[in-house]
């Protein structure tokens, strides 16, 4: 199973050919389970520009399956643990969002698609499968 983040979605939708929107065709090609987290659903849906893209995009992600946190408020710790550790190393990762992936993809022991550079930083601290 495989998270796929924001970063490749919008690349999707965009048309944008890269080696990670090409690994995600192959995802759906090949039919191996993949879903978002409420996360990722929120940002693809401010990112519309029109109420009908809206309405159509938001028809689209409740397809979707989701993954979440399943530890309440110790998922929040943990993602924010993240943080620390990071920042321990001298690296600083600027999105509460993508701890928050990084940590639904640890809980839900998946992997992850992604292409944003805070993910790549981020797993040079912690163990997170990347897809």
């Amino acid at each position: 199973m495989v998270l796929v983040d924001t970063s490749v979605f919008i690349n999707y939708l965009k048309n944008i050919e890269n080696k990670k929107v090409i690994k995600f065709k192959e995802l759906l090609d090949l039919k191996i389970p993949f879903g978002i987290n409420p996360y990722v659903y929120q940002e693809l849906l401010q990112g519309t520009k029109t109420e009908k893209d809206f309405n159509l995009l938001k028809k689209y992600l409740d397809t979707q399956n989701f993954y979440y946190l399943s530890n309440g408020l110790k998922s929040y710790e943990e993602a924010a643990k993240i943080y620390f550790n990071c920042r321990k190393k001298g690296i600083t990762i600027s999105s509460t969002i993508d701890l928050l992936i990084a940590r639904t993809c640890i809980e839900n022991d998946i992997y992850l698609l992604h292409d944003d550079k805070e993910f790549d930083l981020i797993s040079k601290i912690i163990k997170i499968k990347i897809y």
